[in-house]
């Protein structure tokens, strides 16, 4: 029978009951176990995939096309599982789903309710997730906070399948703070008192407690929210702040979490070997000297909203013991008389993905001013097209090339919307998922693979336009690879430069720790190298 690990989060949000879900992920699947992971959000939005990156943090996307929240590349890059679009729902979609049954008929005329039906069909993604993973444990992520009224039918129907399944096949993890008050010298256990007293009230006991917490803490503390919550005192883990997310499954291994949980649940553990998270960890703290990367993007508020990229970046330097520093440019505000102060004595640029015209022209000069001073350049997505709108204009000599994402009229539409694809409805209409690309040999690309074909991921609507291909390649310009089914530009590369590749996918979703995607690997070593 699977087994199920729930992870609820109390007094506030943000402590990183994602990143302690996915260190205890690394624990099990270490010691022998299939893990899979999911995430409930308690958000109305069907998914991400219609949100400002500034309001909510990237989009991710899963191999089969799922646009998922932000906390599913944590988990992939931790656990090392590549997850599906069963691994990220939302309230919105549960609501939706369920609506859809009541017109269409299903529930026979019945009263739809909170309670049993949107709490069934909570419980349906659980147990396809259960049904489809074939794992052994599940660790199933609730979003927000306990107490906030959204995520109240999601605890309901975690209630239910313990009540279900039982106490030996069901785990619940509270992830809480324990505040440290500077002006008197002392830590609070009260907040997580309250969260828990919250969850009793809705039903569940915790069997274990995260206490995050700003610096390590003394055992009376750990006697002292053992007693007032009623859970074992050494089920009270301790996870104190740390420099790197990547030292924190061998932070809860000394709490020994996975142990608790593989007694409860009575799961076989096999010997714990985490020799690769620990050289991970070495490289992290062996990596003193600096590269800097220029990234110029729309979204430059908020990091988040590039975090897998900037994830990519530090496991590339992590591999040659360098340590990146991220220097954000914002495109919306590049200008022709901006552009060398703000780029000039730069390494390497990168421009991300993005939509919508803000920041669009911003990008052109950025990739313009790396074409021309022979600095290192990696686009992604945007970043790919907008090397070609530069190109084009600047050396092709059709001043109004443009996409027509931008402008549907220019006579000289270097990007065009993709067959069978439309402008007016946005969510979850775009190429998504994973493709493979053909690589041609003797390209930079292609040597970076080190093969014939490379599978990424993609989140597009547009495309390069192939009537403008020859003329491209008659100015120099590589296209280096190739998604050959519907015969569509991946890969371009500009071979007078040391370094000017831009790829249509994104490659930051392949990224792994001690197995960065190729691309940035190369990105990096040309930065370095330079």
């Amino acid at each position: 029978m699977t087994k199920h690990i729930f992870i609820t989060g109390g007094v506030v949000s943000g402590l990183g009951k994602g990143i302690t879900g996915s260190s205890l992920g690394v624990l099990l699947k270490n010691s022998g176990l299939k893990i899979f992971m999911q995430k409930f959000d308690p958000y109305l939005n069907i998914d991400p995939g219609t949100i400002n990156p500034i309001e909510h943090g990237e989009v991710y996307v899963t191999d089969d096309g799922g646009e998922t929240d932000l906390d599913l590349g944590h988990y992939e890059r931790f656990i090392d599982v590549n997850l599906s679009k069963n691994s990220s729902t939302s309230a919105g979609r549960i609501y939706y789903e369920t609506l859809e049954k009541e017109r269409n008929g299903k529930y026979g005329g019945k009263t739809v309710q909170v309670i049993p039906h949107i709490t069934n069909e909570i419980k349906q993604k659980i147990y396809k997730a259960e049904v489809e993973s074939k794992a052994d444990v599940v660790i199933t992520e609730i979003g927000g906070t306990v107490g906030d009224i959204e995520s109240q039918p999601f605890l309901e129907a975690l209630r239910q399948i313990r009540m279900e399944k039982g106490k030996e096949n069901v785990m619940f993890i509270h992830v809480a703070l324990l505040p440290y008050l500077k002006v008197s010298g002392e830590f609070k256990t009260k907040p997580i008192q309250h969260s828990v007293k919250e969850l009793l009230s809705l039903g569940i006991q915790p069997d274990v407690i995260v206490a995050r917490s700003e610096m390590e803490f003394e055992q009376k503390l750990k006697d002292k929210i053992s007693l007032l919550c009623s859970i074992s005192v050494e089920n009270v883990i301790e996870c104190p702040d740390s420099d790197s997310i990547y030292k924190v499954p061998l932070i809860i291994e000394k709490g020994n979490l996975h142990k608790i949980v593989a007694k409860q649940l009575t799961l076989n553990l096999k010997e714990t070997k985490l020799e690769d998270w620990k050289k991970l960890v070495n490289n992290i703290d062996n990596s003193k000297d600096i590269l800097t990367v220029h990234i110029v993007g729309k979204y430059v508020e908020l990091s988040d909203a590039y975090l897998s990229v900037m994830e990519s970046l530090k496991f590339s330097g992590y591999e040659i013991n360098k340590k990146i520093k991220f220097v954000w440019v914002n495109a919306r505000k590049l200008t022709e008389k901006n552009l060398k102060a703000e780029l000039e004595g730069a390494k390497g640029i990168l421009v991300p993905g993005g939509f919508g015209e803000d920041g669009v022209e911003g990008k052109i000069l950025a990739a313009k001013y790396a074409r021309e001073n022979n600095i290192p350049y990696l686009g992604i997505c945007l970043g790919m097209q907008v090397a070609c709108i530069e190109f084009a204009r600047n050396v092709i000599k059709l001043p109004d090339a443009h996409t027509t994402e931008i402008n549907p009229h220019t006579k000289n539409p270097i990007i065009d919307i993709m067959e069978g694809k439309n402008r007016e409805n946005i969510g979850g209409t775009l190429r998504l998922g994973r493709y493979v690309t053909s690589l041609k040999e003797g390209t930079i690309a292609h040597s970076l693979y080190k093969q014939k074909t490379a599978i990424e991921r993609h989140r597009h609507r547009y495309e390069f336009n192939n009537n403008f291909r020859k003329v491209f390649e008659d100015n120099g310009i590589v296209f280096s690879g190739l998604y050959l089914e519907q015969d569509l530009v991946e890969i371009i590369e500009y071979p007078k430069n040391d370094f000017f590749v831009a790829a249509q996918y994104h490659p930051e979703f392949t990224s792994r720790p001690n197995k960065p995607n190729p691309l940035f690997m190369g990105f990096i070593n040309a930065i370095n190298k330079k």
